[in-house]
């Protein structure tokens, strides 16, 4: 089940301290009871779940999310021996919640799509190659920092779904990134990318060089 439509829906909540975007993926694993009962539900019901960030102010069991948040399809679900699940939870369409439930072990909630609004294509156009060309780069150079760049990753084709893929990628606080989430401009996203990237950039290029200077003096 996926939010295809306009209509407003009961959702499982699943407070977490990371920002789930649309189009990518997140491991998973659950062994708390009450997030057991959760995968249960959502697997009988056939149901997606939604992850949303958990508010820095928030206490635990009773953490306070944040509004906004992703629908979650589970793939490659895993039941261990002790009881708990390890999965990968992909995620699919934006939602905001309308109102909140505590009716069940975990947090549940009425939920409605929260969606982009329609920008010139041409101007998306012109941020995605900036953006694109730059995340390229990024993505490049932190992978050698990470001695990795053998890894292959293919970029999202669209305007949107480039701008999701890039802040789940970018090093920078939850809570830019649920700034990066709330926003229903892909335009605005794209050029604050691309505004922390023509930073980040440069700074991965010298650590990447002084990386190199420094083996190359241990081999001398």
């Amino acid at each position: 089940m996926s939010l295809m439509s306009t209509t407003a829906i009961e959702l499982a909540l699943f407070p977490l301290n990371v920002v789930l975007f649309p189009g990518t993926v997140l491991p998973l694993h659950i062994f708390e009871a009450r997030y057991r009962q959760m995968i249960m539900d959502c697997q009988q019901e056939m149901k997606p779940f939604g992850v949303v960030l958990i508010r820095p102010e928030s206490e635990q069991p009773d953490e306070i999310p944040y509004s906004v948040g992703t629908v979650a399809e589970i793939r490659n679900l895993d039941k261990l021996d002790d009881g708990g699940y390890n999965l990968i939870a992909v995620g699919t369409r934006r939602f905001q919640i309308v109102e909140q439930y505590h009716d069940k072990p975990y947090l549940s909630g009425l939920v409605e799509p929260y969606e982009d609004v329609s920008e010139p294509i041409y101007e998306l156009e012109v941020l995605n190659e900036q953006a694109r060309d730059l995340f390229g780069r990024y993505l490049g150079m932190l992978l050698e920092a990470m001695n990795e760049d053998d890894v292959q990753t293919n970029l999202p084709a669209t305007a949107e779904s480039l701008s999701h893929f890039i802040a789940y990628f970018l090093e920078i606080q939850d809570e830019r990134k649920q700034h990066f989430l709330e926003l229903t401009s892909t335009r605005q996203r794209l050029r604050e990318e691309i505004g922390i990237l023509r930073r980040e950039v440069p700074f991965l290029r010298q650590i990447i060089t002084r990386q190199i200077s420094d083996e190359q003096t241990r081999l001398n």
